[in-house]
């Protein structure tokens, strides 16, 4: 018998791990996250779109990356599983694109967003992304777990017939 049961007590690491990719809060939380990744995505392209041409300014094609890069972290966050390097990916990707506006702006930085909305919509979007990729990496379970998972999900390769 574990310490836990002996106590009548309940390990929280041991119920996050149990409580598996559909628990109702990582559901919620991974919905906002995907949201964001794409909105944010979405703002950069409306931005980036028509100064493709500018050759002096490289924003246009960061922008561009960035947001193919935010769009597969969203669909990899939808289909794939419980990975917290992924999470850390969004919530690196989001934060990058905030971190970036902030240090191209410096210290104008509040007055560049009062006159660009489109900024203020990305602002917020970018840092909802950010809380709500990094929640999903405090509750998933490690890498490894997930990967025992996904074995014991599969069946063994000696059974598989040709």
């Amino acid at each position: 018998m574990s310490a836990d049961t002996e106590t009548g007590g309940t390990d929280p690491s041991r119920d996050r791990e149990v409580a598996g990719r559909d628990a109702p809060r990582k559901r919620l939380l991974r919905w906002v996250a995907v949201q964001a990744a794409a909105v944010a995505a979405a703002v950069h392209l409306l931005w980036a779109w028509p100064r493709l041409g500018s050759p002096p300014d490289a924003r246009p094609y960061l922008f561009v990356a960035g947001s193919a890069l935010a769009v597969a972290v969203a669909v990899a966050t939808l289909r794939a599983g419980e990975y917290r390097r992924l999470y850390a990916l969004g919530a690196g990707t989001l934060g990058a694109f905030l971190g970036g506006y902030l240090a191209w702006h410096g210290t104008g930085a509040p007055a560049a967003l009062a006159a660009e909305p489109l900024a203020v919509v990305a602002a917020v979007v970018e840092v909802v992304g950010v809380v709500a990729f990094l929640a999903l990496f405090r509750l998933a379970p490690p890498t490894s777990v997930v990967v025992d998972r996904r074995r014991e999900e599969e069946p063994d390769a000696e059974d598989r017939t040709p």
